[in-house]
């Protein structure tokens, strides 16, 4: 069964960091991908970051430069290392173990704020 668990997030001040953590289970790891996703206020959940299990990233264009994935098998975790963060960053960041055709499976979920 797959399990994900994310953590890190909190308030912060525009220009700051954070680093998520998604805890996943060994099973989130025979899936093609885990991503992380964010959700705005009153907006849909879009990706932001993927890692796929051949070892690539992908990211969109807003937080190229500023967002870094890190899959790490042995320890189990895919990390978001967000650094230079802007208030549209705000959001609630979710990490999902992926196929090709989509997320699968969801964590709970962690809440960024960037603010001043």
């Amino acid at each position: 069964q797959v399990q994900l668990m994310e953590s890190g997030g909190g308030l912060v001040q525009p220009g700051g960091s954070l680093r998520l953590s998604c805890a996943a289970s060994r099973s989130a790891f025979t899936t093609d991908a885990v991503g992380w996703y964010r959700q705005a206020p009153g907006k849909q959940r879009e990706l932001v970051a993927r890692a796929f299990k051949s070892g690539s990233t992908e990211y969109v264009e807003d937080v190229k430069g500023r967002f870094t994935i890190f899959r790490d098998k042995v320890k189990s975790t895919v990390d978001l290392q967000m650094i230079g963060l802007k208030p549209e960053d705000t959001g609630d960041y979710y990490c999902a173990a992926e196929w090709l055709n989509g997320p699968a499976f969801w964590g709970q979920g962690t809440q960024v704020t960037v603010s001043s």
